[in-house]
């Protein structure tokens, strides 16, 4: 975790990834695989869809962070079972761990590669988190019409 005096930016941006990332991760545990397939209207992603979408899409923002290419885990079939789509979210959190470790303050000006041009590292670190918070609010919505109830709102022990 970046020094949050030195690196206030980034220090924020993981605060904010890391407990997306956590609850994400729960929440894909948390499913049941019987309702992977759920999807509260025909227009909306299935639970499923947005997990395998999460998986590759971190994959691609943390490898516009990192300047590395995206692990072959991060990629599974539309087919994939929730035990498959539960290891391709996890490796590209992975993944993302170390690309934000190496990101710091002073890199978020550098010129990355960022969807067929060119933007600044901060672009894809603010995607990053963006992105998170957004589907972790629909992974939320779609287990609360299941009666199950989400990792955030799980009472601390």
């Amino acid at each position: 975790m970046p020094d949050q005096t030195k690196n206030p930016v980034m220090w924020s941006s993981d605060q904010i990834y890391y407990r997306q990332a956590k609850f994400i991760a729960a929440a894909a545990d948390a499913m049941p695989e019987d309702k992977y397939g759920f999807q509260p209207t025909p227009a909306q992603l299935t639970f499923g869809a947005a997990i395998r979408h999460l998986a590759g899409s971190n994959g691609n923002i943390c490898g516009s962070i990192s300047g590395m290419p995206a692990p072959a885990a991060t990629k599974v079939a539309e087919t994939a079972t929730k035990d498959e789509l539960v290891a391709a979210l996890k490796a590209s959190f992975e993944f993302c761990d170390a690309a934000m470790a190496g990101a710091t303050d002073a890199k978020l000006g550098d010129q990355i590669t960022w969807r067929g041009g060119k933007a600044p590292r901060a672009r894809a670190v603010i995607e990053l988190v963006a992105d998170l918070e957004d589907h972790y609010s629909q992974l939320a919505g779609y287990m609360r019409l299941n009666d199950i109830l989400p990792p955030s709102a799980t009472p601390k022990k």
